[in-house]
């Protein structure tokens, strides 16, 4: 791999014109959101396109990313084009806080900025995909909330510790946490990061642990099977 690209088993990642790169958090949310064919999706801060093309993959009807760095837009724009699902992807420019539609959607789903008071880098694009100064998270609930269809789910990939607070926070807006799977690197070791589904259903919550890799350093059966339909080495 290149870091001005990444190849996936059916599509390629080009990536050098986005702050943040191909990584390991959109590939979990894109490959766990619960998902099922025909459902209408919204990839909110698609970066590189990356989760939309994952959601087209596995069999989304309509997917619409919305991007607000213009030249991270474009290269999501492009990524889409060149995959073979390119009719069922739509690209938008657009401040999320601001982006209406004329459907609700089936699943919303985002990798959220995640920093919150911690140093900044030169560089302001990686800053605005990694700090959520423009993508809050009280913004991304309420407006999903907006958009999202009576029997929908907001799916998000955050730290471990961010569960609670963002938790909270979507249940100001009707929204209930019903499904949770919390990933770590190895057996014994704490989770790093959390993937959340959010309904406007209660339902009995769901919560699984999913192990990376095993005492053995390979990776495990589980893991495999959530990301063998993209990554190459699998």
């Amino acid at each position: 791999m290149s870091n001005q690209h990444f190849d996936f088993k059916r599509f390629r990642i080009e990536q050098d014109r986005c702050s943040m790169k191909v990584g390991t958090d959109g590939v979990l949310l894109g490959a766990w959101f619960p998902m099922e064919s025909g459902k209408n999706v919204l990839d909110v801060g698609s970066g590189t396109g990356l989760v939309a093309i994952m959601a087209a993959q596995r069999g989304a009807s309509s997917v619409t990313a919305v991007e607000i760095d213009p030249q991270a837009a474009e290269q999501a724009f492009q990524n889409s084009a060149n995959s073979p699902w390119k009719e069922r992807i739509f690209v938008q420019c657009a401040d999320f806080a601001h982006f209406t539609a004329n459907s609700f959607f089936d699943r919303i789903v985002c990798n959220p900025p995640y920093f919150r008071d911690s140093l900044r880098c030169p560089d302001s694009g990686r800053n605005a995909a990694r700090h959520n100064d423009s993508l809050n998270y009280e913004t991304l609930v309420r407006c999903s909330a907006a958009l999202l269809a009576p029997d929908g789910l907001l799916c998000v990939v955050l730290p471990y510790d961010a569960v609670g607070e963002f938790t909270k926070c979507a249940a100001t807006q009707g929204l209930d946490l019903c499904r949770r799977t919390d990933v770590i690197t190895a057996p014994g070791k704490q989770p790093k990061r959390s993937l959340l589904a959010f309904g406007k259903q209660k339902t009995e919550l769901m919560t699984v642990v999913l192990a990376m890799c095993g005492s053995d350093g390979k990776e495990t059966s589980d893991y495999i099977n959530l990301v063998k339909d993209f990554y190459l080495k699998f």
